[in-house]
């Protein structure tokens, strides 16, 4: 069993990720999908080797465009998702995802929470940590292959 702690669009939120944070310790993956990656600083202090920073269009430096962590058996995507217009829908989004033999695919940008099915593709986006209304994150849980998404509010 694998256990994922997944944030985007903290926008410089950081009471919002100092919450996420103390939950660091005990998962096996710390993934901030874009747009304020620099608020993660302290939690890529302390566990370098089990966090991933994705660049999102709002962030000047840090994070990789993409990348695709192997957990479990499964392969999953890590992008912000603008790139892909997920702000019109998950089509490009699934496709890229299936192009690389991903079965998840993780993204943000959007501010909402999501956990859908897309042409095969089980497309997660974990909300928005720094919005002001409704800040979430998601915990993802592999086990036997079989992906279990959450979606917490940080409220």
């Amino acid at each position: 069993m694998k256990t994922f702690l997944i944030v985007s669009d903290s926008h410089g939120r950081r009471k919002a990720v100092e919450k996420v944070a103390l939950l660091a310790a005990e998962n096996d993956y710390l993934v901030h999908l874009g747009d304020g990656v620099g608020d993660f600083r302290e939690i890529v202090r302390s566990f370098p080797e089990k966090t991933y920073l994705i660049k999102g269009n709002c962030d000047a430096g840090g994070g990789e465009d993409e990348c695709v962590i192997e957990a479990e058996g499964l392969s999953i995507l890590c992008c912000h998702g603008h790139r892909y217009g997920v702000k019109s829908g998950l089509s490009r989004l699934a496709a890229r995802a299936r192009e690389l033999d991903c079965e998840i695919a993780l993204y943000g940008h959007t501010h909402r929470a999501a956990v859908e099915e897309v042409d095969g593709v089980l497309c997660i986006n974990p909300g928005s940590a720094g919005s002001y209304t409704d800040p979430s994150y998601c915990y993802l849980v592999i086990h036997n292959k079989k992906p279990t998404a959450t979606i917490v509010s940080l409220l």
